[in-house]
């Protein structure tokens, strides 16, 4: 029998579809993509994702934290054999002294004592707290992979957002000179008007003014492309570089029309957050049991088996055995206000890691909604802009032709072309904005973590991509694909690997 409560995943606040649902935009009705940032068709962004797979140090650090804490569990495991477990050998010479008054009357030659022999101390786990904790300690290993996967989804989606910064700041960059080019000509044109009398010095530093501003802009973007290409080498797990060799030009990553996005029940199959805090809420769970099995008298055997002769040759004849058992009983009888203090304790740690998965829940549901808004609306914004930058260029182009015709002064010269310069600004920003939204659609659903499976998954070896979490031994994070650099992941013991989650 196993004392203490028996885990059942607690109810989890979630809506039955999304907000948008009946947009066409989103597809409720198909699975989500676990390797979503290949829908942007961008071979470099594909690269950055790989290299930083491979060689981010964080992800490194995440994944030592698993293998410590799967040498956690066996230690744990080998708490159910013999807790105290000694092989001992000795030798030892006797000699009585002959000026002690108590041995006067015994006459015993110097004598020699050979031994070997084996003790151990094994408690009974009758009340199932030795299973218990190995319960917790299954469970806990279990969060650590969940907590991998869950830096792995992160990083994936950093490394998206530090490429689209780049190519959005890049297209800043690119935008910005042409439109400095045109509003150059148009400052030559206002200096040969003015020096042909033909208007005043007022057009000339307007025109001025306008270019001035323009450039500018030039350089706050160059920093901000600089910068994210610092944050893309960290990510990599490199020191900062130049990447603009490498990253070469290229557009801001253009967005599918529709995307997968699945169901809101999803979310606590496949985000790792979500189903870490389940597997700490399971792991607390049994530690009430563990903490339960105290109130209950202990039972266990100490035995020792061995020989003992004076000659070493006489060290394994029959004669020579010895040993002993001694059952033990222990029952922490006059301890129950503290015994019961402490179950109290685990009790109140159960509830609060309860609360922080149901909070964990509502968050990957507002993030997901979040993500989905922002996608949904940034187009609209994106396809309202390239209307409106249209119409700039088309009135910035009229406006100059008109201007040199004498048919118009140059302040509307001047003002178109300040719209102009704003209103592609913001289609780029609005074009990011969507990129960005299924970048933060993506995050908020956990996808990506599946590409540490690929290799297995491609050879027909690898267990299910999205593990249940319902049961205590949850058999389907065996066989998983290691991280990068990592060579033992998950060898569980036999006879847990042939359990079925309960």
């Amino acid at each position: 029998m196993k004392v203490g409560p028996t885990y059942l995943r607690p109810v989890a606040p979630i809506e039955h579809e999304w907000i948008d649902a009946d947009d066409p935009q989103v597809r409720s009705a198909s699975a989500v993509e676990s390797q979503w940032w290949r829908q942007f068709e961008d071979p470099m962004l594909d690269q950055l994702v790989l290299q930083a797979y491979e060689q981010n140090l964080t992800l490194r650090e995440a994944g030592f934290r698993v293998l410590v804490s799967r040498a956690a569990y066996n230690i744990t495991v080998g708490g159910f054999l013999p807790q105290a477990q000694d092989a001992v050998a000795q030798y030892t010479r006797w000699q009585l002294s002959n000026n002690v008054s108590a041995f006067d009357n015994l006459s015993v030659p110097p004598f020699s004592i050979w031994q070997t022999g084996f003790n151990l101390s094994w408690e009974l786990d009758l009340w199932g707290k030795i299973r218990r904790g190995i319960e917790s300690a299954a469970a806990k290993y279990q969060a650590s992979i969940e907590e991998y996967d869950g830096v792995l989804v992160t990083l994936i989606a950093d490394v998206a957002e530090r490429y689209l910064e780049y190519r959005v700041a890049h297209r800043q960059v690119a935008d910005l000179k042409g439109l400095a080019r045109i509003q150059r000509d148009s400052l030559g044109t206002a200096i040969d008007r003015f020096e042909g009398g033909v208007t005043s010095e007022l057009d000339v530093s307007q025109a001025r003014l306008n270019l001035a501003k323009t450039e500018a802009l030039i350089p706050e973007y160059e920093q901000r492309a600089r910068q994210a290409a610092n944050a893309l080498c960290v990510l990599l797990g490199m020191a900062p570089q130049d990447l603009e060799t490498r990253l070469g030009e290229g557009d801001i990553p253009a967005t599918p029309p529709t995307l997968g996005v699945g169901i809101p029940a999803e979310l606590l199959r496949r985000r790792p957050d979500v189903r870490q805090a389940e597997r700490l809420l399971a792991a607390q769970c049994a530690q009430i049991g563990v903490a339960e099995a105290d109130l209950y008298p202990a039972f266990s055997i100490n035995g020792y088996l061995g020989v003992y002769a004076n000659e070493l040759g006489q060290l394994f004849e029959s004669d020579s055995f010895f040993g002993f058992v001694a059952p033990v009983v222990d029952w922490k009888i006059l301890n129950y206000g503290r015994l019961l203090n402490n179950i109290r304790q685990q009790d109140a740690k159960f509830q609060s890691l309860a609360a922080a998965y149901q909070q964990t829940v509502l968050r990957a549901g507002r993030e997901a909604e979040d993500g989905m808004i922002q996608f949904i609306k940034a187009r609209e914004a994106a396809r309202k802009q390239r209307e409106a930058v249209d119409a700039a260029t088309r009135s910035a182009e009229l406006v100059e032709i008109q201007y040199k015709e004498g048919a118009s002064d140059f302040n509307r010269v001047f003002v178109v072309q300040q719209t102009q310069v704003t209103e592609q600004i913001r289609l780029n920003d609005n074009l990011g904005g969507v990129a960005q939204g299924m970048i933060r659609i993506y995050r908020a659903l956990g996808g990506g973590w599946q590409l540490r499976l690929e290799e297995l998954a491609a050879s027909g070896q690898c267990c299910k991509p999205l593990p249940s979490v319902d049961g205590g031994f949850c058999d389907d994070f065996v066989g998983k694909q290691p991280p990068a650099g990592f060579d033992a992941w998950c060898i569980w013991p036999e006879w847990l690997r042939n359990r079925k989650p309960r």
